[in-house]
């Protein structure tokens, strides 16, 4: 289909740093990019008027090698962009340090269930008219300084609104997915700004109220650090006199520019992604009102397809109608757990493939599989050996790891090292393995496979988080600290198990610890494997009560009714 046959019905537009549209395209990182990939396919499927604008990260974030002594390495992830993506016969330059730096789009066409599609516009910027450095400032997700990430922003937010405009796109609504966009706002104030001579005496120089009808703003982290700063003297070098300086500072901070802030001051509509979430953030920037729109996950593309074929011919209409998933109660016992001993074979395969452990398919397998960093606590599990010697001394367990460290966080690299150690250490006590190079596929393989999906973030700063989300819609039993998505999913003992018995509890190392292995040990294990008809109602309930409200669909006719119809 044609671009031309989006332009008089697309006015909503969805800016996100990174987006995860299919494996073999590599312009994600991580949860954010996930997010906005099942973001994508969902609109597809509910033929929402909508475009994606994302960079085509050429380099991606990075493919990780690990060598035998578990030390990370960061190895460029290069895609082939034009088996994918088509070119767009278009171009637009943004002015970056005084030169012009041209950015082109290129063209994925996501199609739905129902053989609908949305485009998502992916922004090149190497092209002949550009110097080499600047050739290279959409080759890499997150990479390079302060300097060549608020040159990859300006590029989002400034050239993806011209992009969108030269295009012929009528965008009336512009959803910032995270403050990395939130420089569209300066070229909208820039497009309602009051000329001098028509001033009248205190009267704003930009028309801040329509910009602000204008802008949806998600903001998905908690954590401080994960909200970008820039020191004006930088800003000022790469975009000089873009906006009146004193109007800047006003709306984005006086000390730096505080993209968060930014996209704060121009949003009509705030959300955070978990109702705790939410929460947190208006405590982080108070005097603002931020709304809940919990998190999902595009059911289509993370059902195993054993038990896909499975909800394909009890629920027809699941894909479109995620909701009827909440008859689940009603399957077969016998049929959930068939499904889920194909996905755990694959998961068996997987890892005999990748590490050359043999898994027992008959024990129970408990993964654990996100970024790594300090707050996500990778290493809780085992931060009592003796005991947990001692619990899979009772009752079998091993372990399947998986996740990258941040190019710079060597605080999760060294998780990393210290998971491959304690790996060797346990060997021929507990079977743990750590996949490298965890990605969009090792995922869907993971979150099937599993018997438990563990997850130890500590309490605030797990914003939302959907991994679990993907593990419950396939039977698999979330065991989570109660934060983030899992306090309004949690029924224990019913959807799964939590670490703590309220929000905020297991905040200490060594109590959540405690805790964990009491689960462990006097529930979860024990019912696993003395009590198999209890175990698989459970992979129902969790099923019936997660998957059919945690997904993207539910999602986005929230979004569309409650932030884009306003």
């Amino acid at each position: 289909m044609p671009l031309q046959a989006f332009l008089s019905r697309t006015h909503i537009a969805y800016f996100t740093m990174e987006i995860a549209i299919r494996p073999e395209i590599h312009s994600y990182s991580g949860g954010l990019g996930i997010l906005a990939g099942d973001t994508a396919r969902s609109c597809a499927d509910l033929d929402l008027p909508i475009v994606f604008v994302s960079l085509v990260s050429r380099a991606g974030y990075f493919r990780q090698e690990i060598d035998a002594d578990g030390r990370q390495a960061e190895v460029p992830d290069w895609w082939e962009v034009d088996r994918w993506c088509s070119p767009l016969n278009a171009m637009i330059a943004v002015e970056i340090e005084g030169r012009q730096v041209w950015v082109r789009p290129w063209l994925y066409l996501q199609t739905g269930i129902r053989g609908n599609q949305i485009p998502i516009l992916l922004l090149d910027t190497d092209l002949d008219q550009n110097s080499k450095e600047d050739r290279a400032l959409t080759d890499y997700l997150y990479g390079g300084d302060d300097t060549y990430r608020l040159k990859q922003e300006i590029i989002l937010g400034i050239g993806g609104v011209r992009l969108l405009r030269a295009l012929g796109f009528d965008i009336h609504t512009h959803h910032l997915n995270e403050g990395h966009a939130a420089f569209l706002t300066l070229e909208l104030l820039n497009r309602y700004r009051v000329a001098p001579e028509d001033l009248a005496p205190g009267e704003e120089l930009y028309d801040i109220p329509e910009v602000r009808s204008q802008c949806v703003f998600t903001s998905h982290t908690p954590v401080e650090a994960g909200h970008d700063r820039f020191a004006y003297d930088l800003v000022e070098r790469s975009l000089p006199a873009f906006v009146d300086p004193p109007t800047l500072k006003k709306l984005a901070g006086a000390d730096s520019l505080n993209m968060t802030r930014l996209a704060l001051n121009l949003s009509d509509y705030v959300n955070g992604v978990a109702e705790r979430h939410a929460e947190t953030t208006e405590r982080m920037f108070p005097g603002y009102r931020i709304h809940a729109v919990t998190n999902g996950v595009h059911l289509g593309t993370w059902a195993h397809p054993e038990f896909a074929a499975l909800y394909d011919a009890q629920f027809p209409h699941w894909r479109h109608e995620p909701e009827v998933l909440v008859r689940a109660l009603q399957l077969p016992e016998d049929a959930i757990a068939e499904c889920h001993l194909a996905a755990k074979a694959d998961l068996v395969q997987l890892v005999q493939a990748a590490t050359g452990a043999a898994l027992d398919p008959e024990a129970m397998t408990v993964c654990f599989a996100r970024r790594m960093t300090g707050y996500k606590r990778p290493l809780l599990l085992f931060d009592e050996l003796d005991r947990l010697k001692a619990i899979a001394g009772k009752y079998p367990m091993q372990v399947v790891i998986a996740g990258k460290a941040h190019p710079r966080d060597d605080e999760g690299k060294e998780a990393i090292r210290r998971l491959y150690a304690l790996a060797a250490e346990l060997r021929g006590q507990i079977t743990c393995v750590f996949l490298p190079g965890y990605d969009m596929a090792l995922a869907a393989t993971l979150v099937a496979g599993a018997d438990v999906w563990l997850n130890t973030p500590l309490p605030p700063l797990e914003a939302s988080g959907t991994s679990g989300m993907k593990a419950a819609l396939n039977g698999v039993l979330n065991c989570s600290v109660l934060d983030g998505w899992w306090i309004e999913a949690c029924i224990d003992g019913v959807t799964g198990w939590s670490i703590g018995d309220s929000p905020g509890d297991a905040a200490a190392d060594g109590q959540a610890t405690s805790e964990l292995y009491d689960k462990l040990e006097f529930t979860i294990l024990p019912l696993f494997y003395t009590d198999r008809a209890a175990w698989r109602a459970m992979m129902k309930q969790s099923i019936a009560n997660v998957a059919s409200y945690f997904n993207t669909h539910r999602m986005m006719r929230r979004y569309a009714t409650e932030a884009y119809l306003r």
